[in-house]
């Protein structure tokens, strides 16, 4: 696709905010109808909830676990096929390109995957939820949106160098489909496979068509975020970023855009969190889904900043959040974002059986 005219009249920074708001528009309004979220997911599968039988299950039981299969299936399915179509090309992209750190995957991960357990939802799923009135899901995002930004550049910036540092690999080494000696095709094979997990787990759940669709289409999102990146920097004069939906840097640079004069250019991320925010916003409005919440006490307020904490440090340290490491990057194989993303389902499911789990049991018995 040839926009060299579009460039040369809006300029390839303003084309790439208004890509970013726009996809994230999208995102916002599809992640809100189909309640996409990675931690709701996690505990679904740690509890056995999914497991349950047809007869003795909730209506919802599965449903979050097929949700965020979905998502991540067409991620992947979209994201390879449009490579061997030869209409994206990441190899540019800093997840492929760069060096990577093995030990922030893992500790970042595992460290994120506790923080959306004590904060209960992930980053994305706090931008989206805190559009809709959720006070909690605002104070969570902006504990975060400042622990990320004192992990990059402030006070806590040294300790994540030092951790990042233990155990890195060279930007060559990162691709898991060259490593394997699989090839884009080969990807394109197992996220038919993922595909065809999330149609039994949909099947089985007996999940509606609605959030379904809404489900791939947060799927089909991250993939049009790295279609548009790619394109735009192939086609720019300017160096952009080749890129998809991330979290963890855009709420830290949102952050200091409202705080502080303007010093980073304006890009995809500036477009994104507002774009999302909006869109759920109308999702949840359209839907009735608006309503103002807030918290129950101060042992709850604290859970949910020290989940906030967690999240910040652990996705700057792993170079990403459940969607930026664990369904962007994971849909272009890079090593260290299938890594962060196995540590997030660990540490998350680790942290709901040893914190949530007796409590749910109490209740379960007691009703």
């Amino acid at each position: 696709m040839e926009w060299s005219g579009l460039l040369e009249t809006l300029g390839e920074r303003p084309v790439a905010v208004a890509g970013g708001a726009l996809i994230g528009v999208a995102f916002g309004a599809l992640a809100q109808r189909s309640r996409f979220c990675l931690r709701a997911a996690v505990v679904e599968v740690a509890r056995g909830e999914w497991l349950a039988d047809a007869r003795t299950r909730s209506p919802e039981n599965g449903h979050k676990l097929a949700v965020w299969l979905l998502t991540f299936a067409t991620a992947v399915v979209v994201a390879q096929a449009l490579i061997l179509a030869g209409w994206l090309d990441v190899s540019g992209a800093r997840q492929l390109a760069t060096r990577g750190s093995l030990s922030g995957a893992v500790l970042g991960g595992l460290l994120f995957g506790i923080g959306m357990i004590l904060a209960r939802g992930c980053a994305s799923r706090q931008l989206v939820v805190a559009a809709t009135g959720n006070l909690r899901a605002l104070l969570t995002g902006l504990v975060f949106a400042v622990t990320a930004q004192a992990s990059l550049s402030g006070l806590l910036a040294p300790l994540r160098t030092a951790v990042a540092g233990w155990w890195t690999v060279d930007g060559g080494a990162r691709d898991l489909l060259a490593l394997a000696s699989l090839g884009h095709g080969g990807g394109l094979v197992v996220g038919l496979m993922w595909l065809a997990a999330a149609a039994l787990a949909v099947r089985r759940a007996q999940l509606p068509l609605r959030p379904a669709l809404a489900a791939a289409g947060v799927g089909g999102c991250v993939a049009a975020a790295w279609w548009f990146t790619a394109t735009l920097a192939g086609q720019s004069f300017e160096p952009l970023p080749v890129q998809s939906l991330s979290f963890t840097g855009p709420s830290a640079d949102m952050l200091m855009q409202v705080l502080a004069p303007l010093t980073k250019p304006l890009g995809f991320d500036t477009g994104l969190v507002p774009g999302v925010v909006l869109g759920a916003f109308l999702a949840a409005w359209r839907g009735g889904d608006l309503k103002l919440e807030g918290f129950q006490g101060g042992e709850m307020m604290r859970r949910y900043i020290a989940g906030a904490i967690c999240m910040g440090f652990g996705g700057m340290l792993a170079g990403g959040c459940a969607v930026g490491a664990g369904i962007s990057g994971a849909a272009i194989f890079a090593v260290t974002s299938w890594l962060t993303l196995v540590s997030m389902w660990l540490g998350a499911t680790l942290t709901d059986r040893w914190l949530d789990q007796p409590q749910h049991r109490l209740v379960l018995v007691a009703g």
